[in-house]
């Protein structure tokens, strides 16, 4: 490790705040870094407090002092990584009616485009021009871009702050020219009804909580806009998407046990949202609406209900919807995971995982005959585009490895023929040829055999063990792809084996997998992530002591957790936006993602049973007299999913309390919120950062 020597880390005053929950006498002394006035500061970053502001940034001066000698390398590095980029990149166009959408990166441009030409080839007509808008902005970013169904008009949102509250506007397409219609503290979904004179939102509340559907009409004020729909239920967030038959708008509400669907007819502009089926305690279920070709219609439905913990997928007729019409399309199968059913006028595509590999299962709904689109690699990222047109044979499919760039398919659901519209260029070179990737398992404390994801270059292991970057994440269900990453081989090109731990928490091997890493099982994640570790060093892969650690927002849980747990296996830790706080962020309730967080996490407020669970591993309540490997936590002033003062509390209880090792660093975006900067070029920079940053730890800055 080749740190420098830097005196001065800042010390925050310690200012006593002590509070009683179940008995426990619970003391912060750094609470007041939490600004009181935080919904005033996502809107407007300049209202932080003044002695806030300060030690925020004290904190940046001492990182960049910190790292101060890899500024030229990172240089380097944002120019590698930069150069792996198709500058003037343009997505596969995506045919709609008489014309198809796409996205385009001009050479040099920082946002995208949104474009459209004629459906079979003409003249390219930018629709938004990201780059203009973002002039003047030091965030920018694109929420919902939706064209009409007359493709007159566009509607689409903005984020200037990156605190995800969304401003969205009305472009006239025959003039380019915004209308005066505009709606402001949306989430950024929209939806138009299909006689395109409003559109359907959703508005966050003073919570920045996605929780009631309103509609605008064209042409009238934003305080005329009338509410749809509104959720009384502060741990419910809601949703809007829309059919791919076009048929209907949907309004999803949940947690993240519990779900439900209330339907918007969108050939009525004065529709009334209209219940699937009542939200039943840990039911899932999602909607969409098929109609064949002889005009019956019916949903479609995903769902967990009758036990189906790996989902199945169920019909009912449109007009008698509730739970005791559905009948099973596609039965439960335990282990195989069910993520996507798309329905199309002939097809039904569904998208499947098991053990961690996934898999496209197409049905042709006159015979009921299906197959499966095949693939030989043994870790792999795979999904299905939704795309515009519901009476088409073609569904369009994205598919990359870890060592093999993305590529987009056409598929004929009908014929079976596969034709490749799109390959990610590497300008700079890339060879699959000279790198492994591999599929291995560790075994957990308890016999669970974890999958791992692994990338390194063919002659990484000839001289023994690589340092290696072990990326983890473990919550909420999502799984984490072994898709390809041009910027990860910055870090492989120099020696580092890459390797993601699919921990319990994820839902690689099925639902079962996400229920056994949440609330009381939550420490599986944990010692998951160790297993890993511990098994990429028996194979030879890495050693102790010379593995990175890293993981972002509940990953960054994980990362403060094992840091805790076992500090000497790591010869540094990256933490974005670490969710680390997580005792105090559970008990206040007026935070954004509190209340819809209770039932992945446990509410320690109203269940002493909860508050121990939580306090038992909460990585800013855990921190131990101890030495701890360096750490980088990284945050956004503007984040409302992951409080900036959540790393904030961390690197400053970590600093009064270890014994020795470090350093620990913190670096925050005062521009950003929960991802980072914004901006393809900009965010390389801080990516950069974390580079050198695992470069450092292994004492391979030197020649890198």
């Amino acid at each position: 490790m080749t740190f420098p020597k830097v005196s001065g880390a800042p010390v925050p005053a310690r200012r006593a705040h002590e509070f009683v929950v179940h008995g426990v006498t619970l003391r912060d002394d750094f609470a007041w870094l939490r600004a009181e006035n935080w919904r005033e500061v996502l809107d407007d970053p300049d209202r932080l407090p003044v002695d806030i502001r300060a030690h925020l940034e004290a904190e940046n001066a001492h990182s960049a002092q910190a790292l101060a000698n890899t500024t030229n390398f990172r240089k380097t590095l944002v120019a590698e990584m930069r150069a792996r980029i198709k500058e003037d990149d343009s997505s596969v166009p995506a045919p709609d009616g008489p014309f198809a959408y796409f996205r385009q990166f001009r050479e040099g441009g920082e946002h995208p485009s949104f474009c459209r030409r004629p459906r079979d080839g003409g003249e390219t007509v930018i629709l938004l021009d990201g780059d203009k808008l973002g002039e003047g902005h030091s965030y920018f970013s694109f929420g919902a871009v939706e064209h009409s169904p007359d493709h007159a008009l566009l509607a689409w949102g903005c984020d200037t702050e990156g605190s995800e509250s969304y401003t969205i506007r009305v472009r006239d397409l025959a003039t380019g020219e915004d209308r005066a219609d505009s709606v402001t503290r949306s989430a950024g979904d929209v939806v138009w009804t299909k006689n395109a004179r409003a559109f359907f939102y959703v508005e966050l509340d003073d919570n920045h909580r996605p929780v009631r559907v309103k509609r605008h009409v064209l042409g009238s004020e934003e305080s005329a806009d009338t509410i749809v729909y509104e959720e009384p239920e502060p741990g419910w967030f809601v949703n809007l998407d829309r059919t791919l038959s076009g048929r209907f708008a949907t309004i999803a509400i949940s947690d993240h046990e519990t779900s439900e669907v209330h339907l918007l007819d969108l050939d009525d502009p004065d529709a009334s949202p209209r219940l699937v089926a009542a939200r039943e305690s840990e039911i899932r279920y999602g909607v969409e609406h098929h109609q064949d070709t002889h005009h019956a219609e019916r949903l479609i439905i995903l769902t967990n209900a009758d036990g189906a913990e790996d989902f199945k997928i169920v019909e009912a007729p449109v007009d008698a919807t509730c739970r005791e019409n559905w009948r099973d399309l596609v039965p439960h199968r335990g282990g195989t995971m069910i993520l996507s059913a798309t329905p199309f006028a002939r097809h039904l595509v569904r998208l499947e995982r098991e053990d961690a590999r996934p898999r496209i299962v197409i049905r042709e709904w006159a015979s009921g005959e299906e197959h499966a689109i095949a693939f030989d690699e043994e870790a792999y990222s795979l999904f299905v585009a939704g795309g515009y047109e519901f009476d088409t044979n073609d569904v369009r499919f994205g598919y990359s490895s870890m060592t093999t760039p993305s590529e987009t398919w056409d598929y004929d659901m009908a014929t079976r023929e596969r034709i490749l519209r799109k390959r990610q260029e590497v300008p700079s070179g890339h060879d699959p040829a000279h790198y492994v990737t591999r599929r291995i398992f560790a075994r957990a404390g308890d016999g669970e055999m974890v999958p791992i994801s692994l990338l390194h270059r063919r002659d990484a292991l000839e001289s023994g063990p690589a340092p290696c970057l072990l990326y983890g994440y473990g919550s909420y269900g999502m799984a984490m792809p072994a898709g390809f990453r041009t910027n990860i081989l910055s870090l492989v090109d120099r020696g580092f084996v890459y390797a993601i731990a699919h921990v319990r928490g994820g839902t690689e091997k099925g639902w079962r997998w996400y229920t056994d890493g949440k609330r009381e099982k939550k420490v599986n994640t944990f010692t998951d992530f160790l297993a890993c570790g511990e098994a990429l060093i028996a194979e030879g892969f890495t050693k102790r002591g010379a593995i990175v650690a890293h993981g972002g927002s509940a990953g960054g849980m994980l990362m403060g957790a094992v840091a805790n747990m076992d500090p000497g296996m790591f010869a540094g830790i990256v933490a974005d936006v670490p969710f680390v706080d997580v005792l105090n962020t559970m008990l206040d309730g007026e935070l954004p993602l509190t209340p819809p967080e209770w039932p992945e996490w446990g509410n320690p407020g109203a269940s002493p049973a909860d508050f121990e669970t939580i306090r038992a591993y909460s990585p800013y309540d855990n921190v131990t007299v101890q030495a701890y490997p360096p750490i980088l936590a990284l945050a956004g002033l503007t984040d409302p999913r992951v409080t900036y003062w959540e790393a904030a509390k961390w690197v400053a209880k970590l600093r009064a309390t270890m014994t020795g090792g470090g350093p620990v660093l913190l670096h925050l975006n005062m521009d950003a919120g929960h991802g980072g900067a914004s901006g393809r070029f900009k965010q390389l920079e801080e990516i950069a950062l974390v580079y050198a940053f695992a470069l450092t730890c292994v004492g391979k800055f030197e020649g890198a």
